[in-house]
């Protein structure tokens, strides 16, 4: 066990051998930490929370009560192999959310990536990789596999598909069921979900210029044709287009992936 003498651990807290504490973190009462966490510098795991299996905490994460951060996949197929969870810095955990680590058919690690909102009751299923700045409100759930794109937005109550990629800031409502793809900046609601149209919010908020927002439009108007394939439509733009943005789009599009896509009008 290596416990940092600057940390503060309650009591009544039960920390197993071989756990890793670093410097200034805090510990609640009640809360349990597993024999192969490590939890890096400013960590905070308030009262009745645990963390366990073999999971990384990066800097300055607070995990709140009754969350329950690095357990075994829920997925029948996982026999037991040594698979891990690593959560970045500056994430906000919130109560009752659940991280599970890897499965050996997922590439054996969960990811989360810094600066993430996770909200009450929110889950974050085996092989997911999360990026920077996401936030899942409560009771958001990523199934197995998901790949989530940096500065993402995913509604409460809704639930994201196994191996559905949603990319770079995109926006899900709430209540709303994600089953295919969805491109970067896309906006996507309804009980069956439908992508709508662009995150114009979210892109003037992170201070894209106008020039390039007008891009997105275009080649959102473009992808919506039905001339030919959306695939095709998808080849045609990256060939026409000189913007970093859409660019990353029909990148996005043109990537392998186990899922469709949310197309426009669909």
């Amino acid at each position: 066990m290596a416990i940092d003498p600057s940390a503060h651990i309650h009591p009544s807290a039960v920390i197993e051998e071989g756990a890793e504490i670093g410097p200034d973190c805090r510990i609640g009462p009640f809360s349990v930490i597993g024999p192969r966490v490590r939890l890096a510098a400013g960590v905070e795991v308030k009262s009745h929370a645990i963390v366990t299996g073999l999971t990384e905490i990066g800097e300055g994460t607070q995990i709140f009560p009754f969350a329950n951060i690095g357990d075994v996949p829920q997925d029948l197929k996982y026999a037991g192999e040594e698979t891990r969870l690593v959560v970045g810095a500056r994430n906000r955990i919130r109560e009752g959310v659940t991280m599970n680590t890897g499965t050996r058919g997922g590439g054996g690690v969960t990811r989360v990536g810094d600066d993430c909102l996770f909200m009450t009751g929110a889950h974050v299923g085996h092989d997911a990789q999360v990026g920077n700045g996401v936030i899942l409100a409560n009771n958001a759930a990523l199934a197995g596999h998901c790949i989530i794109g940096d500065q993402v937005i995913i509604g409460g109550l809704s639930g994201i598909h196994q191996f559905v990629r949603i990319g770079k800031g995109a926006i899900i409502g709430a209540v709303t069921m994600v089953t295919n793809d969805v491109i970067p900046h896309g906006l996507v609601q309804g009980p069956r979900g439908v992508l709508d149209g662009l995150n114009l919010v979210g892109l003037k908020r992170r201070g894209v210029d106008r020039a390039e927002i007008s891009a997105l439009r275009a080649a959102y108007q473009a992808l919506a044709q039905d001339d030919d394939t959306f695939m095709q439509r998808a080849r045609r733009l990256a060939e026409e287009t000189d913007s970093p943005h859409v660019r990353e789009v029909v990148e996005f599009i043109l990537a392998e992936s186990d899922r469709s896509f949310l197309t426009p009008g669909r």
